[in-house]
This record gives structure tokens, sequence and C-alpha cells, in this order.
């Protein structure tokens, strides 16, 4: 077999969602494997934060306390530094899809497979932050404000502008998935022409690096077209 072709049957392998089970209702509901590693690590994040938020006090607090109010503080001003005064009641959103993405992304170090590396897990969560994007501009200006805002700055550009609702989330969805496919193929491509110890700097960069960088991307991108939206 050829590099291509053994490359080839790695990534289709790669793309691959394998069905874990099957629920057996309404005919059947498969349950892919994104979606189950999905759920360890919503699980896992909901019992860190019951851990992290046990016996907070308002006086003397501890110095567990003191480091996770000034990390969720200095996550929280830096959202806010982006979406402005009129997006804040988005900032939890953004700041739970900024850890499930940073986590999905880096699972991969504990032998899961990445839900980011199926598409329908990027789709969904583009297609989730846009119709928040969509909300929050139809909730700040309006049902008529919000038609008009198509109209801007020229009724001319109205195509153009409807057009965005259809290209922003394909964009958030493409970006992540694409990058996180792209560095697979990278790594495939450098343990098959490198040596061995070559790839050990690639892989720490693509596996922890880069999939945080794409995580922060993904939120940066939808705060900035919230703020739009808001504006």
């Amino acid at each position: 077999m050829s590099i291509t072709e053994d490359l080839a049957e790695k990534l289709l392998e790669e793309l691959n969602c394998e069905t874990v089970f099957t629920i057996p209702i309404f005919g059947g509901i498969p349950i892919a494997e994104s979606v189950v590693v999905t759920w360890i690590i919503m699980a896992a994040l909901t019992l860190l934060s019951i851990i992290l938020v046990r016996n907070l006090k308002v006086e003397n607090p501890g110095k567990k306390q003191l480091v996770l109010e000034m990390a969720i503080g200095g996550i929280y001003n830096f959202f806010e530094d982006l979406v402005g005064e009129e997006g804040k009641r988005y900032i939890p959103y953004l700041i739970s899809v900024g850890i499930y993405l940073g986590v999905a992304n880096l699972i991969g170090l504990a032998g899961f497979k990445p839900p980011t590396k199926d598409l329908n897990t990027t789709a969904a969560l583009a297609v989730m932050s846009i119709l928040l994007i969509e909300y929050s501009g139809l909730h700040k200006k309006g049902v008529k404000g919000f038609i008009k805002g198509f109209a801007e700055p020229s009724p001319i550009i109205a195509p153009i502008n409807i057009l965005e609702l259809f290209i922003k989330p394909l964009s958030l969805c493409m970006r992540l998935f694409g990058n996180i496919l792209a560095s697979f193929v990278v790594m495939e491509l450098l343990k098959q022409f490198a040596a061995l110890l070559v790839p050990i700097p690639f892989s720490f960069y693509f596996d922890i690096f880069d999939g945080l960088i794409q995580a922060y991307v993904f939120v940066f991108l939808t705060a900035l077209f919230i703020k739009e939206s808001v504006e």
C-alpha cells in the first residue's frame, strides 16, 4: 500500500462516525461516538464545577476560591471587552463553549477521539452560535430594527447581508472542523516522512496549542459577531 493510500485510509477511518449504541425508540436512534465523548466531557466538567464551587465563602475565602474567582473574573472581563455592555448577557454562553471546545480538542491526549473531528459537532456549535448572534440583534433592535439592519449601510447590499446569515455559520463550522482535520493530516505525514523524534514537538503544537487556539478563535469570532449584531 502506498503512502497516499495509507493516509487516505487513516483519514477515512478518522472521519468515520461510529455508532456506539442505539436507543430503541422511534425506530432506533443511533448514538455516535462524538455524542458519547461529549457526554463524558459534560459529566466531567459538571463534576469539576461542583467540586470547585463547594464551600464558597463571602468572608475569608480560601486560596482555591481566590484563584477560581481571579480566573473566572479575568475570562469574564476579556469577553466583556469584546462584546461590550450590550452583549454582557451572552458571556456565560461564550465561556461555556470555549471551555467545552478546549477540552474537546485536548481529549485526544486521553485516548478519546475528539468530537470536533465530527462535522456534525462543529455544525451544531456553529448553528447554536449563529442563532444566538441573530437573537442578540433581534433582542436589541426589535423586529423592525432587525429587518431594517439588512439594508444598512445601503439597501443595495441587502442581498449580501442576507447571505451572511448562511455564510457565518458555514465559516465557523468549516474553520473549526478544517483546522482540526488538517492537524491530523500534517501529523500523519510527519510520521510517514520524518524521523522518529521529529514529530514530538509538532505533536505538542497540534494536539495542545493548536486545539486551544481553535477554541479561542471560535468563541472570539462569535463574540465579535454578537457585538456587531447589537451595535
